[in-house]
C-alpha cells in the first residue's frame, strides 16, 4: 500500500483551522506523515511560530495576504498561488491538503484533498437568513471551481458537506471526518459557578449578543474570551457579560477547566472546537439548535433556538440550579469528546491520503 510521506497542508491564520492544522499534524506525527504547513492570513503570532516549533515534523512556511472571503481579496489569491506552486515544486508533496477552495484548480503536481470547514454562502443563509448578494459571484465561482478541481472533499460534518454539495454542486469524491482535540489539553477542573463563551463578540455566526441579553437574567457571572475589536475599527464590550479579551491556549484552557457551563447560541458553527475544547474539560453544554451542532452533540447538550435570549436564560439557569442535573450533562459531554481523538482523525485522514496516492498517475519526475 502507498504511504503518503509528506504532505503539503495550507491554513490561514485567523480562526481555527490553524487549531485543527496544528492537531491534525502531531497526531500525524507516530504514522512517520511529513507536514509542510503553508500559513496565509495575517501575520503569524509569537505563540503560533512557537506551537509549529514545537511539533516535529512540521515545516512552517507564511504568507501574509487576503484570503478569499475577504474584501476584494483576488489579487492576493492569485499570488498566494503562485507561492503555493513554488513551495509545492520545493517540497515534492505526496498529497496536498488545502483548507482553503479557491487554489483547488491550480496546476498541483500531487493528487489534492480539499477541507471545507466554513463558506460565505452558507454563513449568509444561516446567519443574515438571505442568500449572498451578486457582489459573492466571483466568490462562488471561485469556490465551485476549486471544489470540482480536487479529487477528494471532506468536511467535519455531514452538514457542512451537504451544504457543500448543495450550493456548488456534485462532489467528485466526498466524505466526513470529523475534526479533534487532545484530551490532555483540556482537562476537568474544580468548578465555579461561571457561564464561559469563546468568540469575539461582534462575530453574528456565534451570536454572542444573545448570550449578553440572557446573562442579564441569570444569577452565575457569565464571561467571553475573544477579541473585541473589529476588524474595521471599534470596540464592542458587553452590557451584561464580562469581557475576558483575547487569551492565550493555556489561559483558555484554564477558563474551560473552571466553567461549569459553556454556553454558545450560534447560527452557524459548521463544526465548533470550543464547544469540543469545553465538553473535553467538563463543562456542562448550552448550544444554538442548528443542524452541525446537532449532528455532534445531540443527547448530550441542551439545545436553544440561537435567537431565543429568554430560552437561553432559561437553560443556564435550569442548569446553574441543580447540581445533579448539571454533573450528569458535563459527565455526558466529556464522554462524547472523547470520541473526537486526534489518533481517530489522523487514521481516518490516512486511510483517505493512502487511496489518492495509490490512484495518482506516477510522478514524471521523481523527488528526493
Amino acid at each position: 500500500m502507498a504511504e503518503p510521506r509528506r504532505l503539503l497542508m495550507t491554513c490561514d491564520t485567523v480562526g481555527g483551522v490553524w487549531c485543527y492544522a496544528l492537531e491534525l499534524a502531531r497526531a500525524l506525527a507516530p504514522s512517520g506523515v511529513e507536514v509542510v504547513l503553508a500559513a496565509m492570513g495575517g501575520p503569524l503570532s509569537r505563540a503560533q511560530s512557537e506551537e509549529a516549533a514545537r511539533a516535529p515534523n512540521v515545516a512552517l512556511f507564511a504568507r501574509v495576504c487576503k484570503l478569499e472571503w475577504m474584501e476584494e481579496p483576488w489579487a492576493d489569491v492569485a499570488a498566494a498561488g503562485e507561492w503555493l506552486l513554488r513551495v509545492a515544486e520545493y517540497v515534492c508533496p505526496d498529497v496536498v491538503h488545502l483548507n482553503d477552495y479557491a487554489h483547488g484548480a491550480l496546476p498541483w503536481p500531487a493528487p489534492v484533498m480539499m477541507v471545507g470547514h466554513s463558506d460565505v454562502l452558507s454563513w449568509f443563509r444561516a446567519v443574515r437568513a438571505e442568500e449572498a448578494p451578486p457582489s459573492w459571484d466571483r466568490y462562488r465561482a471561485a469556490v465551485g471551481r476549486g471544489l470540482r478541481a480536487a479529487d477528494q472533499v471532506v468536511a467535519p460534518t455531514a452538514a457542512m458537506l451537504s451544504s457543500l454539495a448543495a450550493d456548488y454542486g456534485p462532489l467528485r469524491r466526498a466524505t466526513v471526518i470529523a475534526n479533534a482535540r487532545d484530551a490532555a489539553s483540556f482537562l476537568p477542573g474544580e468548578k465555579e459557578p461561571m457561564v464561559l463563551a469563546a468568540g469575539r463578540l461582534w462575530d453574528d455566526a456565534k451570536n454572542l449578543a444573545a448570550l449578553d441579553a440572557a446573562a442579564a437574567r441569570v444569577c452565575w457571572p457569565v464571561v467571553v474570551a475573544g477579541a473585541t475589536e473589529h476588524p474595521d475599527g471599534g470596540v464592542r464590550e458587553g452590557r451584561h457579560v464580562g469581557t475576558l479579551g483575547v487569551r492565550t491556549a493555556d489561559e483558555l484552557a484554564a477558563l474551560y477547566a473552571a466553567a461549569a457551563i459553556y454556553a454558545l447560541p450560534a447560527k452557524y458553527e459548521p463544526f465548533g472546537l470550543s464547544v469540543l475544547e469545553a465538553a473535553l474539560a467538563g463543562c456542562a453544554l448550552v448550544l444554538g439548535d442548528i443542524p452541525s451542532l446537532r449532528e455532534s452533540w445531540d443527547g448530550v447538550a441542551i439545545f436553544v433556538p440561537p435567537d431565543d435570549s429568554g430560552a437561553l436564560a432559561d437553560a443556564i439557569e435550569r442548569l446553574a440550579a441543580s447540581p445533579a442535573i448539571r454533573a450528569q450533562a458535563a459527565g455526558a459531554a466529556r464522554r462524547r469528546a472523547l470520541a473526537f481523538a486526534p489518533a481517530r482523525m489522523a487514521a481516518a485522514y490516512l486511510e483517505g491520503y493512502r487511496a489518492l496516492v495509490e490512484a495518482a498517475p506516477p510522478a514524471e519526475v521523481e523527488c528526493a
